[in-house]
């Protein structure tokens, strides 16, 4: 009896990545593992992910790695034309009876990506993070906030030397 089933593993690198040539990622090493399940009137395909990907960290902007992980599934049905009929659904032309699944891959992986990325604690650019330590809100005394700038500077009492122009602005607020 023969089996309706095959499975196909890929190792997408900086290669694959550079030809897919989209912005959210664009160097890393993952893994692919895709089960292709032939059904009465379609095809069920079933990625598992697993891999490293390069992504700018959000406080130091250096290049760091990002783990992925994702199991997603997709069903192709056979049709007159290609469309997208759901997240999960596509439709190819029954006369071609092929589908490209690179740029899917690539989604999966970049949907796995977390919105957040920073460093683990102490592997942030140090440079970088002096720069926007010196550059931080912090909390005076009346419990407002200020930026550190030009314009706002710590006395060497320790006190927050305003610009007076901004004192200016500041009545304006507390008038209203």
């Amino acid at each position: 009896m023969q089996s309706d089933a095959y499975t196909y593993e890929f190792t997408l690198d900086d290669q694959f990545f550079a030809l897919i040539d989209a912005p959210e990622v664009q160097k890393g090493e993952v893994y692919v593992s895709l089960n292709v399940k032939k059904l009465a009137q379609s095809f069920e395909l079933n990625f598992q992910t697993e891999g490293t990907v390069k992504v700018l960290c959000d406080c130091c902007l250096d290049e760091m790695d990002q783990s992925v992980h994702s199991v997603d599934r997709l069903i192709v049905k056979l049709g007159d034309e290609y469309s997208e009929e759901e997240d999960d659904l596509v439709i190819i032309p029954a006369n071609e009876g092929v589908i490209d699944v690179a740029w899917f891959m690539y989604e999966f992986i970049a949907l796995a990506i977390p919105i957040k990325h920073v460093h683990a604690e102490g592997e942030c650019n140090k440079e970088m993070n002096e720069k926007l330590g010196s550059l931080l809100c912090s909390s005076s005394n009346d419990g407002e906030g200020y930026l550190e700038t030009e314009n706002h500077k710590m006395g060497d009492d320790g006190e927050t030397v305003i610009d007076p122009r901004w004192n200016e602005l500041k009545r304006l607020l507390d008038n209203n």
